[in-house]
Formats: structure tokens, C-alpha cells, sequence
């Protein structure tokens, strides 16, 4: 069973350092998300095309939607889904708005704007994080919140996901909460904000074996 390893928004796929020595064993694949296409769907091509064989899909925020997007695009694939603060249903009209402005911040203040804007939300504590995560291509960053802004709605899809599927969300989430969630299978880790594998590597860790486990 491989495992592929889909990153978050602003980051890139060395988000995912800390998982790599519990993961010893599998084939991981880590992609590189930017500059796939203008949609999620071609995103998930993308990767699809890139992989081989069945895969237990573990997708981060921005991930899990393109996460989504491949196990619509290549069900037959796609065993599992573990989704890390990531939310089944398309954008509303709100978010929708909210998209423009992040994709304004971008082009006034560059990647750092955007990280300095989203750091509070990213981590409950904002001492950890690693700003040399950051993804720095400023026309990667906008198409990519352009492609989360237009994705499609996978709810039905993970209402009836054949295999394994869970939600991991922090405890400090600031983009999804369990309440909107509570459908599904969820994991609220104590202490963490949007980036989970980050902020609490041990108990996403174990969180990632048990569901590996399932597989």
C-alpha cells in the first residue's frame, strides 16, 4: 500500500518531514501540489499520473481537498482517506469572499503577508512554527487558494467512501469544526490548531499508524 502525503496552504510538501521515520517501510510519495493546473480536479490528475497502485491518501487542509478530488477522479485506487483539517462540502458564498481577500493579501504582501496573516490560525502556539516551510512562489500561492476556492463538493463522496475515512482536526481549529463534522469519523487532538502533524507530531503520528493499521 503506498501512501501519498498531500501538503497545505502555504507550505509545501516538507510539511510532512515528521511523519517520514513513522512511515519507514511504506512507499510515501510527498508531491508538490502548486502549479498542477487551475482546479483541483486537474491537481488530482496530476498526481494520479505521478503515482502507481493503490494509495492511502493523507491530505492536509489544501491536501485533503485535492485528496478528495483523486479518490473522485480514481476511485478505484484510492483504499483510504485520513483528512487533516480539511472539510467535505465546497466553499460558501462567504468563504468564497474570504478567498478574494487572501488572494488580494497575496499580491500586495507577497508569501510573507500571507504567512503573517494566517499564522494565528495555522498553530495554537505560533512559537513552533517553522517559517522555512513556506512555499515562496507568490502566482503558485494565488492559484492554488483559486483552485480551493472553486473546488467541488465531495460530501456525498465521503458520506460513501468505500474504505477508511477520518477527520483529524486540532483542538484550536480555526477552519473547520468537529461540530460540522460530527457525520463522520473524527479526531480532535488536544492543543493543536490547523496544522496537526506539525504542532503535535507524536499524537498525529500514532493517529496515522491506527489508521494505516485499518488499511
Amino acid at each position: 500500500m503506498n501512501v501519498l502525503l498531500l501538503h497545505a496552504l502555504p507550505l509545501d510538501e516538507r510539511m510532512w518531514e515528521p511523519q517520514r521515520p513513522v512511515l519507514d517501510g511504506h512507499e510515501v510519495s510527498a508531491p508538490r501540489l502548486y502549479g498542477r493546473g487551475p482546479t483541483m480536479d486537474a491537481w488530482a490528475e496530476s498526481v494520479a499520473a505521478e503515482t502507481e497502485g493503490e494509495l492511502a491518501v493523507v491530505g492536509a487542509s489544501m491536501g485533503g481537498y485535492c485528496a478528495l478530488a483523486l479518490a473522485r477522479r480514481a476511485p478505484e485506487r484510492v483504499r483510504a482517506l485520513l483528512l487533516v483539517g480539511a472539510r467535505p462540502d465546497a466553499d460558501s458564498d462567504e468563504r468564497r469572499a474570504g478567498r478574494a481577500d487572501t488572494i488580494e493579501l497575496i499580491r500586495r504582501e507577497g508569501p510573507e503577508g500571507l504567512w503573517r496573516s494566517m499564522l494565528p490560525k495555522l498553530f495554537a502556539d505560533p512559537s513552533v512554527a517553522d517559517e522555512r516551510l513556506l512555499f515562496r512562489d507568490a502566482d503558485g500561492l494565488v492559484g492554488a487558494v483559486e483552485a480551493i476556492r472553486d473546488r467541488a463538493d465531495s460530501t456525498e463522496l465521503a458520506r460513501n467512501f468505500p474504505g477508511p475515512l477520518q477527520f483529524v482536526v486540532g483542538e484550536h481549529e480555526s477552519f473547520v469544526t468537529p461540530g460540522e463534522l460530527a457525520e463522520f469519523d473524527i479526531q480532535v487532538v488536544a492543543g493543536a490548531g490547523h496544522l496537526v502533524n506539525l504542532e503535535r507530531t507524536n499524537e498525529f503520528n500514532e493517529i496515522l499508524l491506527e489508521f494505516l493499521g485499518r488499511v
